[in-house]
């Protein structure tokens, strides 16, 4: 199998001190190796879309980061807010204590209310698989389904736990080929990201791409 993996990586930055000089040295670094995207925190996301302007490189900002609780109304303005910025692609938390709490219509109404305000672009629902039983993931792919996201993502990185095969492999065979699925928290080398790409991936989140891609292009063969 032939992988171009840099373009299925999303170079993010997401640290709350993050500053406009460590987000600048992102860019240049996601032009350099033509990464698929460029993930910030949306303070950041003006600053992004004037760095990348005609690179390919899309931006991507998070909605209810990290923990998913705001109101639908305030995760709706956001999205709005970073499209407007040149955002075109968002990463929003899904409310986790109404999923848990088995209130499906709410979620849905969540993800639905970020999805319109996109406008066609691409929305990602972080499930935050670390917090959910395998019947919660399951629901939260299909709700994500039913309202209009394009992909389904592990993880924020903030949890207390990452992307595992498991869980890759659990959401792809939930969500088919429909919608994509976004493996992020604790991809740190080349090898782990064939592996989440193997089990079902085809959109790794990483703070580690240019050490992924730089292994990847001394050891690639030996890692399939």
């Amino acid at each position: 199998m032939e992988y171009r993996l840099h373009r299925c990586i999303d170079h993010t930055l997401l640290r709350a001190d993050a500053t406009p000089a460590e987000i600048i040295k992102l860019c240049q670094e996601a032009r350099q190796y033509n990464f698929a995207a460029v993930c910030v925190n949306p303070w950041h996301v003006r600053l992004v879309a004037d760095r990348l302007q005609g690179s390919g490189v899309a931006v991507c900002t998070v909605i209810g980061f990290p923990l998913g609780a705001a109101e639908p109304q305030v995760k709706a303005f956001a999205t709005a807010r970073a499209r407007q910025q040149g955002a075109a692609e968002f990463d929003m938390v899904i409310n986790l204590g109404a999923l848990k709490a088995g209130d499906y219509h709410y979620v849905e109404r969540d993800i639905a209310g970020v999805v319109q305000a996109a406008e066609g672009q691409t929305v990602k629902v972080i499930l935050e698989t670390c917090y959910l039983t395998e019947q919660e993931k399951v629901a939260a792919c299909r709700l994500a389904q039913r309202a209009g996201a394009h992909f389904v993502k592990t993880s924020t990185g903030f949890g207390s736990g990452g992307a595992t095969l498991q869980d890759v492999a659990l959401l792809r065979q939930t969500v088919g080929t429909q919608m994509g699925v976004k493996a992020s928290g604790g991809i740190k080398t080349a090898r782990q990201a064939i592996q989440m790409l193997q089990a079902g991936a085809n959109r790794i989140g990483t703070s580690s791409g240019v050490k992924i891609i730089e292994e990847w292009e001394k050891n690639g063969p030996e890692l399939i």
